[in-house]
């Protein structure tokens, strides 16, 4: 942590008109500079920055923020990163925190590792680059794809050699531990009979970069009709599959220019649609499309498209996707579903019919709204009663993760009206039932001796998520052995859990993990002020067991996934049973 003061000072000696003006072009107008905003697609300049406020706005999207969020926001960096940088082009030393020696050294120790990691996986991917230009089977392989040198060489691609320890040639110490903790080398059995290979052989190497240019991890892909087809490096300190996108870094002027993200789901998708003019497509990195991933690209564009392949699979990512996107569902955000034909991908698509035929398919894309009611009325007879309860079952989880607006009302008219129930009735049943859920948590319990004092001890009834919050609290680190999905449900709590579980996990990003000691001071910051008591007071009254490990932590998680669940059965089956006359 920084001293305190220090912040203020570093950005007081800042211009945010010259930081900002390094990555957009600004023109004076008036007593601000206006520009193109950097954060969505815009024909017209609505971004502007204030050199009396030191702040940017953009009045289309909304950006807000100063010198360091937007270094933070627009450049990928972290916060302490942000913070250096600016200090270096002030030429102020960035002090020493107030942390503990052995929180200073954990982290300098976390930050070495990281760019031990980043060092290595550079240089394994200047020789993967190497090897494709020597090997003209692979080569040959990616012009047969319709690739040509200059898109490789734009994505970095690479060629991987068939040995099986191909990276000893590059890296002296083959036995070096950093090798296997950034993926590239695998170790099996135990001491002298320990072998080691590289991870990755005879295979297409495609590079994952980070937001800021820096390479995280690789993708292989054979050549030849081996499995697995596709094979990507295992999660490491400086990558999270659920949290990055193939192609970001090499698609951030053309989302801007095109005015929407379109979302693939392979390497070579990416690269086959950049190569036919569409550069602003991005993929998931062998996971499904996470709650992270939709809010990253909503920070370059307002609109994003998701091509999927027609079949089961491709429905069943495509639910995926919807789930994940409905928390940012703003009225003035765009979510569309594109489902190629059966026999296509986006990589076959656009090299037999083009890309103009591919950008139309994507004017016919399904909207968000559309595919909401179509995947709720899956496998449900609407022609029944027990068929159009099941739909609004379906559907209720899905309207509630929306944000409140107009298409949130409009798709409660549209459900009403499948589900043949008048809207108002509708929205009390489902409106009554959350109104009693975000209650229950506030209502004040008074027993025993505060009772005795007249009720002025009062505290909230306990929730299943304490413990959870608590432990991530407690042990911050664990965070990260969460699964994909189990984050997700974790960051779209409501009431102020949601609201602590997402601090933290901008928090982990921005600073790594920390002790609760040096979390618990943090806490102080203005925007944890809604919640913090609260938070502190789940460790410092003990109301969760001090030592929760991560098997532990699941399976809360899980048990709260079934509670809500449940709790959301039951509403339904309740509602039906206070509509009988409604067949």
């Amino acid at each position: 942590m920084l001293p305190n003061g220090f912040v203020q000072e570093l950005l007081s000696r800042i211009d945010v008109v010259e930081v900002v003006g390094r990555h957009v072009e600004l023109k004076r107008a008036g007593t601000v500079h206006k520009g193109l905003c950097p954060f969505h697609g815009e024909k017209t300049p609505s971004f502007t920055v204030s050199p009396s406020r030191q702040t940017y706005h953009c009045f289309g999207c909304g950006a807000h923020g100063d010198a360091i969020r937007f270094l933070m926001e627009n450049q990928g960096l972290g916060f302490m990163d942000a913070v250096r940088d600016l200090a270096q082009r002030a030429g102020v030393t960035v002090p020493e925190s107030d942390a503990s020696p052995e929180e200073r050294a954990r982290a300098a120790e976390q930050r070495q590792k990281q760019a031990s990691l980043s060092d290595v996986l550079e240089r394994a991917g200047q020789h993967y680059r190497a090897a494709l230009k020597a090997n003209p089977r692979a080569i040959d392989y990616l012009k047969g794809r319709g690739l040509t040198g200059d898109i490789a060489a734009r994505f970095g691609l690479g060629y991987a050699p068939p040995g099986w320890r191909s990276l000893a040639s590059v890296f002296g110490q083959y036995d070096d531990p950093v090798l296997v903790e950034a993926g590239l080398v695998i170790v099996q059995g135990e001491d002298e009979e320990q072998k080691r290979y590289d991870r990755f052989r005879d295979r297409i190497m495609f590079p994952i970069r980070s937001a800021r240019g820096e390479v995280i991890g690789f993708g292989g892909r054979v050549i030849d009709d081996g499995e697995p087809k596709y094979l990507n490096s295992p999660e490491t300190p400086v990558f999270v599959k659920g949290r990055e996108l193939y192609g970001l870094f090499e698609a951030r002027t053309a989302l801007r220019e095109a005015g929407y993200a379109l979302v693939v789901e392979g390497y070579m998708d990416v690269v086959a649609l950049a190569q036919a003019g569409l550069g602003h497509a991005v993929a998931t990195l062998g996971t499904a499309c996470t709650a992270e991933h939709v809010a990253k690209l909503f920070r370059f564009t307002d609109q994003v498209v998701f091509s999927f392949d027609g079949d089961a699979a491709g429905r069943r990512a495509a639910a995926r996707a919807l789930e994940a996107s409905l928390p940012h569902a703003a009225d003035h955000r765009s979510v569309r579903f594109l489902f190629l034909p059966p026999e296509h991908d986006p990589d076959t698509f656009v090299r037999e019919r083009g890309a103009a035929a591919f950008e139309q398919a994507v004017a016919d894309a399904v909207p968000l709204s559309r595919q909401l009611l179509e995947h709720s009325a899956q496998e449900c007879d609407l022609d029944s009663a027990e068929g159009r309860a099941r739909m609004l079952t379906q559907a209720r989880p899905l309207w509630e993760a929306l944000p409140d607006g107009a298409l949130r009302a409009q798709l409660l008219d549209a459900l009403s009206e499948r589900g043949r129930i008048a809207q108002a009735d509708l929205a009390r049943l489902w409106g009554r039932r959350a109104a009693a859920a975000d209650r229950r948590p506030q209502r004040p319990l008074t027993t025993g001796r505060d009772a005795a004092q007249g009720g002025r001890r009062q505290r909230e009834l306990p929730s299943p998520a304490n413990p959870i919050v608590g432990a991530l609290l407690a042990d911050s680190q664990l965070w990260h052995g969460l699964a994909a999905s189990q984050r997700d449900l974790l960051l779209a709590l409501d009431s102020w859990h949601g609201e602590a579980i997402r601090w933290l996990d901008r928090h982990l990003e921005n600073h790594g993990a920390q002790p609760w000691p040096a979390l618990r001071e943090d806490l102080g910051a203005d925007e944890c002020a809604a919640w913090a008591d609260r938070a502190r007071g789940l460790i410092d009254r003990a109301e969760m067991p001090p030592a929760y490990g991560l098997p532990e932590l699941q399976q809360l998680v899980d048990n709260l996934a079934k509670l809500r669940q449940q709790e959301r059965s039951d509403s339904v089956k309740q509602a039906v049973m206070r509509q009988p006359n409604r067949l």
